[in-house]
């Protein structure tokens, strides 16, 4: 195809149109699961969507060799040139040297995850971290698509948050802006991974809400909860605490009001200190459906001032499961020619 224009001289000119399309292979590097496909560099289409469990048990070399299979298994899926990796990576991290320096869901310490995943695929890469880079799928592509200021949060096995302020992952000075999950809602509460207590993470991730109903269970509450498992209290997990609030266990209800609130006192500050037009939640959580999202926006509109709930928005993120691989990508095409 060609397009014809005309010169001063009213000559016609000939100049070809671009034909092609880049791809990016995008990695959602998760505390459970490893999830990659390959995008369009518009974002317009995403292809060979595959996962496996991290297995972070493992250690650092088996999980990026599992990373790296799990790529290629995907760019053979696709069947077409790839261009580039991103990578989402639970953090802190640092965006520079593309080094992994802390995760206590995977015990990383100083691991240079980016060179070795561009190495053993023979391609470019970025990294940054994960909830960053699911926050920024959300604004590229899904809920807070086209927004000015965003505010996220991903709920899953840890608590993770990201800010986008004019197209851009706000960082900070050391990559470790958005880390909601370690914001302290009680200073003598429950003890977190990281070695603090009262962080929101220890109240509201996907562990601590299924530990949290266990232990009302494990004090005689009287709930359905143990027959979703059959007994095996080791098995409770918070969807399955999610889909007994939505079939109407008080005691799941109750765990889950409970989540909302902490949430919703949390929330409710960074309306306050960032004044954003969206705040959009991410993860499993999401399932709860208005059973949390209810409670968590009253909470917020009885915290936050009043200027900040009315303009903003709290949704359910809308790019379920791939969240985190729209916006790893994004990071590489924003880096390498610029997002459209």
């Amino acid at each position: 195809m060609i397009a014809v224009c005309v010169s001063s001289l009213l000559r016609p000119c000939l100049r070809p149109s671009r034909i092609w399309v880049r791809y990016v292979v995008g990695v959602d590097v998760g505390g459970t699961n490893l999830v990659a496909g390959v995008l369009a560099e518009d974002g317009s289409e995403i292809h060979a969507v595959v996962s496996e469990p991290t297995m972070a048990a493992q250690g650092a070399d088996a999980v990026t060799s599992r990373i790296i299979k799990l790529a290629k298994a995907s760019i053979a899926e696709f069947g077409k040139k790839v261009e580039g990796v991103g990578i989402g990576s639970p953090g802190p991290l640092n965006t520079k040297t593309g080094v992994v320096l802390l995760t206590p869901n995977l015990g990383w310490t100083n691991m240079p995850l980016r060179d070795r995943v561009s190495e053993g695929l023979g391609l470019p890469a970025t990294l940054d971290n994960d909830a960053n880079c699911a926050i920024y799928g959300e604004w590229w592509r899904g809920a807070a698509r086209g927004a000015t200021y965003v505010i996220g949060l991903t709920l899953g096995t840890g608590i993770g948050g990201g800010i986008v302020i004019d197209g851009e992952i706000y960082h900070g000075v050391t990559d470790v802006a958005g880390e909601f999950g370690h914001v302290t809602i009680d200073a003598n509460g429950r003890r977190c991974k990281c070695g603090n207590y009262g962080c929101i993470e220890a109240y509201a991730s996907g562990p601590a809400i299924a530990e949290r109903a266990i232990e009302g269970i494990e004090s005689g509450v009287e709930t359905s909860l143990s027959q979703y498992v059959k007994g095996d209290l080791s098995k409770l997990t918070a969807q399955i605490v999610y889909e007994a609030a939505n079939d109407g266990d008080e005691w799941a209800l109750d765990v889950v009001r409970e989540t909302a609130s902490l949430l919703g006192a949390a929330v409710a500050s960074f309306l306050n200190i960032f004044n954003p037009e969206v705040v959009v939640v991410c993860g499993g959580v999401t399932q709860a459906g208005d059973k949390l999202f209810q409670p968590l926006r009253s909470e917020v509109k009885r915290r936050a001032f009043k200027p900040a709930w009315e303009a903003c928005k709290i949704v359910p993120g809308t790019l379920p499961g791939t969240a985190g691989v729209y916006g790893a990508a994004a990071v590489f095409i924003q880096k390498h020619w610029g997002l459209r």
